[in-house]
């Protein structure tokens, strides 16, 4: 009997569409679970194993977004979700990341991008393809368990800011761009300057104002970088 590559769950109300993924994913190894609603994805995703969702959008009931969020805030799921919808508008794209997606892909899509993007998900999230545990001084960020401690505290951070911290730890303690911040979090849709800036300052916020010395500087008009207090220069 062949191994599965991962058991995936399908959220979405568009029968033809589901058994069609289904199919496809089952064809290239994958084991396959489908919710055609959000209360039922939710109690799946909770009560179940699974290695990826797949979630749409537009779904009765509750929507992706708020199965999303859920899954993040309340269940402290870290089961990586790719986002499907029809919808092409920045905004939507934000919320669905803002509400702790991984990836999103626009309707109509071809089944085999599809494919890619769910088994580079399930790579990363088995650490195949994403890096250990990052330190800083005294502040850690374990991407596994999407958890953030700094001198023992936890500290909570919205899934935006997770991935701000965890480019700037991933890279510390050279500077990062703005620009190349923004395209490895929004891609060719960036949005206007005040969102990062409203990141950023939560993220200072979280990371540096409890604590004696602070982690993040600003780079005027240039980047961020994330450095021990012994290595900062301003």
């Amino acid at each position: 009997m062949q191994k599965s590559n991962g058991t995936i769950l399908i959220v979405e109300d568009n029968r033809d569409l589901a058994e069609n993924i289904g199919a496809f994913m089952e064809g290239h190894g994958y084991s396959v679970d489908f919710a055609g609603d959000g209360l039922t994805a939710l109690h799946l995703a909770v009560t179940g194993r699974y290695d990826a969702i797949v979630l749409d959008v537009r779904l009765p009931g509750i929507d992706g977004f708020k199965v999303c969020e859920r899954l993040r805030r309340d269940a402290g799921s870290g089961t990586p979700v790719l986002m499907l919808t029809a919808l092409d508008q920045l905004d939507d794209k934000l919320e669905g990341f803002n509400a702790g997606a991984d990836d999103y892909l626009i309707k109509p899509f071809a089944m085999r991008e599809l494919a890619v993007r769910i088994n580079a998900l399930i790579r990363r999230s088995r650490g195949e393809l994403e890096e250990h545990l990052l330190r800083v001084h005294d502040l850690t960020l374990d991407p596994k368990t999407r958890s953030v401690e700094r001198a023992g505290k936890r500290i909570r951070l919205s899934p935006t800011t997770f991935r701000i911290l965890r480019i700037l730890m991933r890279e510390s303690p050279r500077l990062v761009t703005r620009e190349s911040l923004e395209k490895e979090l929004w891609g060719d849709m960036i949005p206007d300057s005040d969102t990062l800036r409203s990141h950023l300052y939560n993220l200072r916020k979280a990371i540096d104002k409890p604590f004696d010395s602070h982690l993040l500087h600003t780079v005027q008009s240039v980047g961020f970088r994330l450095i021990p207090p012994d290595q900062a220069d301003d």
